[in-house]
């Protein structure tokens, strides 16, 4: 007697990868990605079809599939977001957006050849370092100027250059570690030097760094706290009077700013943070980062006395860690902002976030708010409420600008537990330009300190697929 049950699996053979190739709706894809790669696609959907991971569906379904995975594929791993996470400069979201004059440099130099190391008045080959460095000493006051990837570099290369096998002289307090790992006692024993440590990590005197240096000294060195600060019970060496002990024992004397900052934030409302410029007055070299407070693109900068910049340009190390033709181009473009002041907070996106009022803010979330709403309908509910932005990438780690936010919470009368919000917050990333927020207190909170395009935010949120059935 025939069994009546349904077969325990589906015994349909799946299509060739000829017959999927021949079908109608392959033209499109063919056109858009090629044979080749449509073909790859189609034997990777029929073997997931063949070990159960798919089902058998139709010929338009398997192709939609292989399409799918062509398309994923096809996509760009680095990729435009909409940071609204309240930190203006994120080191993991790409830190300063840059101006739209360096934009316009980069381009003009991809695309075509360009004097990178080729002196045009002299016609003989040239210094790359030259495209920056008549401009970072205008701006900043030094004799001379490097430019290399990143600021870990410029200080592994200063390092290097004037104190490989010699003591470095650094306070107790500013053994920092930053992000990544990143820890100054290890850089410096990458760099073939020895750590001389002085006073204790709340208070280090004038008097410890007089008695640490000696024969063996090579540099002295201060370094910026970055992401940390000490307060209470504390004391630190005025920089003026180290340097001025530093020239009289005859020992270089350098300060990592960590971000860098060419401007009075004071001036501009905003805390006040040390300048490259007042940083050379006491010391004899400075590092900073490009792409921080500066604005420009990642690169860091070693700007100082003329005869030590020529002692770290002949190192070794200073090929290994230059940077290309478009890192010259949009850090030019950039500092050349800087001699314009009176326009500066309007071209320069950094100085025109970390400015923006709150005021200003909040009046762009209520006008967001309820066309946000409809894109977030199931989703979320959302509220305008105050919130706290901070700068970023070490710079200022304690002080914090009043912003808006619209703040996303489950709907109605459903769980509120964070699995709903995580799941949001996974929706928003997989958008075609991800959207990224924060999570904390029972909502996913977008800080609008960052959003100047409204148009492409409100777009992006409109291609949000409809939220999972709740439990």
């Amino acid at each position: 007697m025939p069994s009546l049950s349904p077969p325990s699996a589906d015994t349909r053979r799946p299509p060739s990868v000829e017959r999927l190739l021949a079908h109608a709706a392959a033209a499109p894809v063919i056109a858009e990605h090629g044979r080749t790669a449509l073909t790859g696609a189609i034997r990777a959907v029929l073997e997931a079809v063949r070990e159960g991971r798919l089902p058998l569906g139709d010929e338009p379904a398997l192709l939609a599939s292989a399409a799918g995975r062509l398309a994923a594929e096809a996509r760009p791993s680095l990729r435009p977001v909409f940071n609204l996470t309240g930190t203006v400069l994120h080191t993991n979201l790409g830190r300063a957006p840059l101006p739209s004059e360096a934009v316009v440099a980069v381009a003009a130099v991809m695309t075509q050849a360009s004097n990178l190391e080729f002196d045009l008045e002299r016609g003989e080959r040239g210094e790359r370092d030259s495209h920056a460095e008549a401009l970072i000493c205008r701006l900043t006051g030094a004799e001379a100027a490097i430019v290399v990837n990143n600021n870990a570099a410029a200080v592994l290369l200063v390092l290097n250059a004037l104190a490989l096998r010699k003591e470095v002289v650094v306070s107790r307090g500013e053994l920092v570690e930053i992000g990544g790992s990143f820890r100054v006692p290890d850089v410096m024993a990458r760099a073939g030097c020895r750590l001389r440590e002085v006073g204790t990590t709340n208070r280090t005197h004038l008097r410890d760094y007089d008695e640490a240096i000696g024969p063996r000294t090579g540099l002295v060195m201060k370094v910026h706290p970055s992401n940390y600060a000490i307060h209470g019970f504390t004391a630190e060496a005025d920089e003026a009077d180290l340097g001025r002990l530093c020239r009289e024992r005859g020992v270089p004397f350098a300060i990592d700013l960590g971000s860098g900052n060419l401007i009075d934030f004071a001036a501009y409302g905003l805390p006040p943070e040390p300048t490259v410029q007042e940083a050379l007055r006491r010391a004899d070299l400075v590092t900073f980062s490009g792409d921080k407070l500066l604005g420009a693109v990642q690169c860091g900068l070693i700007a100082g006395r003329r005869d030590l910049l020529a002692r770290i340009r002949r190192n070794p190390l200073k090929r290994a860690l230059r940077v290309d033709k478009m890192t010259y181009a949009a850090l030019e473009a950039t500092l050349r902002l800087y001699l314009h002041p009176e326009r500066l907070r309007e071209r320069l996106p950094t100085l025109r976030l970390l400015t923006r009022e709150a005021a200003e803010i909040r009046a762009q979330a209520d006008r967001l708010s309820g066309l946000a709403s409809e894109s977030l309908r199931g989703w979320a509910e959302v509220a305008v409420e105050p919130c706290i932005s901070q700068i970023g990438s070490g710079a200022l780690p304690v002080e914090t600008l009043p912003s808006a936010c619209l703040a996303l919470r489950p709907p109605g009368r459903g769980p509120r537990g964070g699995g709903w919000l995580k799941r949001l917050g996974a929706a928003l990333r997989a958008l075609p330009v991800p959207v990224i927020g924060r999570i904390g207190d029972g909502a996913l909170r977008l800080d609008l300190r960052t959003l100047e395009d409204e148009a492409g935010f409100l777009a992006a949120l409109a291609a949000l697929a409809p939220p999972p059935t709740r439990p």
